[in-house]
């Protein structure tokens, strides 16, 4: 396995995105719960990161609502079934974890569709800041709650979003 990542500069602060030989398999904000070791990210080279960072540069503009990026994601079936579900969930719209493990065919595995959720690895593109709590309220967010509403509040046309930095 070959390594590389990089860091941009978002809306939402610094994020660092990982490539595994050479398909994009993290992002991660700054203070990001479930953040791997730096020294895991592998040698700083932006090269692998040209169209994401062109996507990414889009969705923070409002012109993408949908990225197309080919992905790795790296976790247990179990969790790559649920990142997969999170794929699923449209632009401006939540889920709850109930709903998503309900569409898994395991209704009753609603925790453990949100420990899965939380250990997603590619924030923002793989979108576990649209899932919330069944009450509607939020919930946990490896970015932190701040964060992931300014993200649903962007999805759904606030402009206070902050200052864009790219």
């Amino acid at each position: 396995m070959h390594r590389q990542h990089t860091v941009i500069d978002s809306p939402y602060g610094a994020l660092t995105l990982v490539a595994t030989d050479g398909t994009l398999s993290g992002l991660y904000m700054t203070d990001h719960r479930h953040r791997p070791a730096e020294e895991t990210f592998g040698d700083r080279d932006p090269t692998p990161f040209t169209p994401t960072v062109a996507q990414l540069k889009a969705y923070f503009a409002g012109d993408l609502k949908e990225f197309d990026l080919p992905l790795r994601l790296d976790g247990t079936p179990f969790q790559r079934s649920v990142w997969q579900q999170l794929l699923e969930i449209p632009y401006g719209q939540t889920r709850t974890y109930g709903e998503l493990a309900a569409a898994l065919g395991r209704p009753s595995a609603s925790r453990a569709v949100g420990l899965a959720n939380g250990k997603n690895p590619i924030s923002v593109i793989v979108p576990c800041h649209r899932v919330i709590g069944a009450n509607g309220g939020l919930t946990g967010y490896g970015g932190g709650l701040d964060r992931k509403q300014r993200l649903l509040a962007f999805e759904n046309g606030a402009s206070d979003t902050g200052t864009t930095l790219f």
